[in-house]
């Protein structure tokens, strides 16, 4: 279980990794000043630092077998579900509405649809995963 969900986290990494590249190609760096509901920089910047200390910590626990790492990367992996379900909502606001037109210029407005989903789908899996393998399933 702990390699599965390893392996799909890196998949649910590569996925954000391409959304990150994304938002930053089409200045979400500089559009932390603008009006409406946008994905501001500590969000997006502090969703990828998380994850990424969760998937080192994991990489750690699956190499090591400590639970403190398990517990203490399942723990951050919740962080950076909050953390991606903020940018969801304002993603999502994004696409109807008065706030459709204050954010016409987002960076955000940029992420292919089929890719937000795809890297929803695969976090929350990824996130059931590492509870399991946490909790011991399949050991």
């Amino acid at each position: 279980m702990a390699w599965a969900a390893l392996i799909l986290w890196v998949v649910t990494a590569l996925g954000g990794f391409y959304l990150l590249v994304t938002w930053l190609r089409h200045g979400g760096m500089q559009q932390a000043d603008r009006p409406g509901r946008r994905i501001k920089p500590p969000l997006i910047l502090g969703h990828f630092a998380l994850a990424a200390t969760g998937l080192v910590l994991w990489i750690i626990y699956v190499a090591s077998d400590s639970d403190a790492l398990a517990w203490i990367a399942f723990v951050l992996l919740l962080v950076v579900a909050l953390l991606g379900f903020t940018m969801l909502a304002a993603w999502l606001a994004q696409r109807g509405g008065a706030a459709a037109a204050e954010t016409a210029d987002a960076a955000e407005r940029n992420f292919p649809q089929a890719v937000v989903g795809l890297h929803g789908v695969l976090a929350a899996t990824t996130l059931v995963l590492v509870f399991l393998a946490t909790i011991g399933v399949g050991d």
